[in-house]
């Protein structure tokens, strides 16, 4: 069994995610969470996909996950100010449109997370996910080009998720 596997990662995951949830250490709420934790871990064992397909037994996949919240906190922010500039600006600088972009991830949670983190980002909105492709709607469509789209949506966030998940 690896690490990623191990029913005790699941464990921890799920009441830390409890804890997170309720924003409170009172003994009352931790026990709640540490019978539901059990019981999804023992009725449920690899019920979070997220370690069942992560890579951790990779170092470079460590890495990655790393550069990956970096990146995305990055375009985050980036992509915010964006959309309050174009908010803010009197003439509403809006293309809106789909755009369809093609992926090379091959995992279905590296193509979850991607299309998640793109669903996260303002200014984009993942519509469809069909095998390799992508579609997206973008408040300001920049091209049209799958390449171009691929390369601008796309790229940043699956440079890392491809070492995470493959």
């Amino acid at each position: 069994m690896t690490q990623a596997r191990h029913p005790g990662v699941q464990f921890a995951t799920l009441l830390l995610f409890w804890i997170l949830l309720n924003g409170s250490l009172a003994p009352d709420v931790l026990i709640v969470g540490v019978i539901a934790a059990a019981a999804i871990t023992l009725l449920l064992p690899g019920a979070i996909p997220f370690f069942g397909q992560f890579r951790g037994n990779r170092p470079e996949a460590w890495v990655a996950a790393i550069g990956y919240f970096t990146y995305f906190f990055k375009e985050l922010v980036k992509s915010n100010l964006r959309i309050a500039a174009v908010v803010l600006a009197p003439s509403l600088p809006v293309s809106p449109g789909i755009v369809k972009v093609r992926t090379k991830l091959k995992t279905p949670m590296g193509r979850l997370l991607l299309a998640n983190s793109i669903t996260l980002t303002p200014g984009t909105l993942t519509v469809d996910l069909d095998g390799d492709w992508l579609y997206i709607h973008w408040v300001r469509v920049e091209s049209v080009d799958i390449d171009k789209a691929t390369a601008e949506i796309v790229a940043g966030f699956e440079r890392y998720l491809e070492v995470m998940y493959g």
